[in-house]
């Protein structure tokens, strides 16, 4: 009797411990690592034999401890170093790479088929591509390029860039050439002169005005993807035709700073681990030399004033906040060849 109760408490026993109602606790450690790139440049070479007692990184102006450094060429990780201490990094995702064109530009410039050539040429292998221009915007999936050459895409893009970028322009020509003609009309006073030109330059300003809210609603979607994502910002030189009937008040409501809130934007973009390059366009548009070229400069009354300032400074300020490099040059196909090495070449830090 005795052996069939212990038996029948066995059974009993095994039915408790093996029923799904009651589960074990089970602790899970999650940690979330960031990732920064990082590019270190030395006399404009990038510099590739640093460790990672190299870097130090604050927050809030506190250190924080360096888990893990990866130098990254292209798609490959050139080099690895993890810090003894550090909890398990994640890999970093290298598989592919997404790829953006923001142009910000009012004169189409032939060398930006050799920007298109470049990349479909040089860069682009398996990896997605955005383009954002004055007017439209293009998608370009990595299984495009499996049905489709490369450059017959490439001439595709190129022709919608020139397309967009004229008419997107249309409006900003027209207004250099009203300006001109008021100027040069005669029986109109000076103070009829300065309050049409006004008016004008109003329209001009707020056509210039940048769309910060474009940047950051690009960076929420970048955050979805997989893979590394690269920004670059192409921005050409504007300036604004001032005639001599403006005065220094007037001058000044036209000129001021544009307001954008870059540290909202860098916020934005270093959260995403975005990494985003500025191309600058120093090269001023054709309509802009021609306003000058057509009286000579003793005679002139129109001055072209600089309007480019404050788009500069928060466009070089994300490049440095995300890692990326800025490029200032007439040339833009010159320009972009080196902002695309220097998304080739960088160090990821994770911590």
């Amino acid at each position: 009797m005795k052996k069939w109760i212990l038996w029948g408490f066995l059974f009993l026993s095994c039915l408790v411990f093996m029923n799904p109602s009651f589960p074990q606790e089970e602790h899970v450690e999650r940690v979330v690592s960031i990732e920064v790139p990082v590019r270190v440049y030395k006399k404009g070479r990038f510099v590739r034999d640093l460790s990672i007692q190299d870097f130090m990184l604050l927050e809030d102006g506190k250190p924080q401890r360096i888990d893990a450094v990866y130098l990254i060429k292209k798609k490959t990780i050139e080099r690895e170093e993890k810090h003894e201490e550090a909890v398990k990094t994640i890999q970093p995702e290298i598989e592919s790479r997404n790829f953006v064109f923001v142009f910000e530009i009012r004169h189409y410039l032939p060398r930006l088929n050799e920007v298109m050539d470049y990349f479909f040429n040089r860069v682009i292998d398996g990896d997605s591509l955005n383009v954002f221009t004055p007017v439209n915007s293009y998608s370009i999936k990595e299984d495009a390029l499996k049905v489709l050459p490369k450059q017959r895409i490439a001439d595709q893009l190129k022709a919608k860039l020139r397309k967009d970028i004229v008419q997107g322009s249309a409006d900003y020509r027209t207004f250099f050439g009203q300006i001109r003609k008021i100027m040069n009309t005669e029986g109109l006073s000076e103070g009829t002169k300065r309050l049409m030109c006004m008016d004008i330059l109003r329209e001009m300003k707020a056509m210039k005005r940048f769309d910060e809210a474009k940047l950051v609603r690009l960076s929420e979607n970048l955050k979805k993807n997989e893979g590394q994502n690269h920004v670059f910002l192409f921005f050409q030189k504007e300036s604004l035709p001032i005639p001599d009937v403006i005065g220094p008040f007037d001058k000044l409501e036209i000129l001021k700073d544009i307001s954008l809130d870059t540290k909202k934007i860098k916020a934005c973009f270093s959260d995403s681990s975005i990494s985003s390059h500025f191309v600058f366009i120093t090269r001023r548009p054709d309509y802009e030399l021609d306003l000058t070229r057509l009286t000579s400069l003793d005679k002139s009354r129109i001055k072209m004033e600089d309007s480019s300032s404050e788009i500069f400074g928060a466009f070089n300020d994300l490049a440095k906040a995300t890692g990326g490099l800025t490029e200032s040059s007439a040339n833009v196909a010159v320009a972009f060849e080196k902002t695309v090495e220097a998304s080739e070449n960088y160090y990821l830090i994770y911590w």
